[in-house]
């Protein structure tokens, strides 16, 4: 697997994969979050031109994930990680995330963070075993505020969800558990 920026011919698959990685949702009774539509190209490819799009491609260069992210209050936010069902538990979505780590510590950024749903087994818990810790809500940041404001206007408070944080080392190391 080599994670790399994503090309613009790669759009469309990201989003064939974040349709494929919401269908499980569906068996545990969320069928609006399997149902809900991927970003848009134009969103993909904002993204994309902004350098926050990667992509962690197969031995052919397809993608069989991704990941999306953007500077919040001093962290690199990672606003969707997706694997393809026929990559998960591959350390796919694990060496996404140690890429977005590296490139936040190139940047100066302290953390990365990431809102997701608390019980969903592919979601927090997996997230708590790569190191991330779940916010409290007196430690949440304005711009943390934000996206979670808009996480409950698009109607994902249905279900319970948490913003998640594991710092980025300030040297060439890595962060232990993400690159495992």
């Amino acid at each position: 697997m080599r994670i790399r920026p994503a090309a613009p011919g790669d759009l469309p698959a990201l989003q064939d994969i974040e349709r494929a990685a919401g269908a499980p949702f569906r068996d545990l009774g969320m069928p609006e979050i399997a149902d809900d539509e991927p970003p848009a190209l134009d969103t993909l490819e904002r993204c994309r031109r902004a350098g926050r799009c990667w992509v962690a491609a197969d031995g052919r260069d397809r993608p069989a994930g991704y990941l999306i992210a953007e500077p919040v209050d001093g962290a690199l936010h990672v606003e969707q990680v997706s694997v393809h069902p026929r990559a998960a538990r591959r350390g796919v979505g694990r060496a996404l995330l140690a890429h977005a780590a590296g490139r936040a510590r190139e940047e100066g950024l302290t953390a990365l963070t990431l809102t997701t749903f608390a019980e969903v087994p592919w979601n927090a818990p997996y997230y708590a075993r790569l190191g991330f810790r779940t916010l409290s809500e007196p430690e949440l940041t304005p711009g943390l505020r934000r996206i979670r404001a808009e996480e409950a206007a698009h109607g994902l408070d249905r279900w319970p969800r948490v913003c998640m944080r594991v710092e980025v080392p300030h040297t060439g190391e890595t962060i232990a558990r993400l690159s495992e």
